[in-house]
């Protein structure tokens, strides 16, 4: 019989696997890359699931031990602390980034990881037990659809840099 134990344990289990997997991604994919945004960016984004991997580890444990699901007081930026290291790297380089193809299919996948992680979350706290399972559950949730989002920044800085900043910058014909 599968207790509802187990099946909490099941699911850090496969939410830990799925942070390990996203860092040894990032960290591949980071050494991999032909500029320093995406080195920076994806080097970031690694440490980011090495933290996440960390909490659902100390949630694996207290449940192991206790058979309740502990405080955690995670508290995701809402993918601020992403965005400055992109939006400084951008000023620094400007609109003349270049990426092979490789790396754009690197960051597609990227996109489609963050996904899938995203999907696991909310339908976990869908089917939560306790208040404090559901918040945390909901706060990777959301820190995942930040980091999507910063992705699909880099990605479309990528493809074309100078429409990138036109876009962010929204320049007026009238000089204002």
């Amino acid at each position: 019989m599968v207790t509802e134990q187990n099946k909490t344990l099941r699911a850090l289990q496969m939410a830990i696997q799925m942070e390990i997997d996203g860092k040894q991604y990032y960290l591949k994919v980071s050494r991999e890359s032909s500029n320093r945004i995406g080195k920076e960016l994806l080097q970031s984004l690694a440490a980011e699931e090495d933290i996440h991997r960390q909490k659902f580890e100390e949630i694996y444990g207290a449940i192991r031990n206790k058979k309740d699901w502990p405080i955690t007081g995670f508290q995701p930026d809402g993918g601020r602390g992403l965005r400055t290291v992109f939006a400084r790297a951008t000023e620094e380089m400007g609109a003349v980034a270049k990426a092979s193809t490789t790396e754009l299919d690197a960051i597609e996948t990227a996109m489609g990881m963050e996904n899938k992680t995203y999907d696991f979350y909310k339908n976990q706290s869908k089917k939560a037990t306790y208040d404090a399972e559901r918040d945390f559950y909901e706060a990777l949730a959301a820190q995942e659809r930040g980091h999507h989002a910063v992705l699909l920044d880099y990605y479309e800085y990528l493809k074309n840099p100078a429409g990138w900043f036109v876009k962010k910058e929204h320049p007026s014909l009238d000089g204002n």
